[in-house]
């Protein structure tokens, strides 16, 4: 279902990733974060398999996965997917506020 066409951006949000130093916004996907070049920095690599890694742990620790504790676990009113969901969010909150901006300062 994808077309030619391209993506209508706000001008806010057009000057925010040009701060980021994405310049292609030509297509869904920026040029400048979605390429295999990138894999050959080692602390891109070093992201992507600990991070692969943890994802595999806390879902094998927390019993299921974010989705699976967010949309079954809270529906079926279940204690700790609502435990899960709580750490879920203070963990993300706690990387993308406080560590990525320390890591990439």
């Amino acid at each position: 279902l994808s077309t030619d066409a391209p993506i209508a951006l706000s001008e806010a949000a057009i000057a925010r990733m040009k701060g980021f130093g994405l310049t292609d916004l030509s297509g869904q996907h920026p040029s400048e974060i979605f390429q295999w070049s990138l894999l050959g920095d080692w602390k891109t690599l070093l992201f992507v398999i600990v991070g692969g890694f943890l994802v595999g742990f806390g879902t094998r620790y927390a019993g299921g996965c974010t989705s699976g504790h967010a949309i079954m676990g809270l529906s079926h009113f279940q204690l700790p997917s609502f435990v899960a969901v709580l750490g879920f969010f203070t963990g993300g909150l706690i990387m993308s506020w406080v560590l990525l901006p320390l890591i990439f300062a």
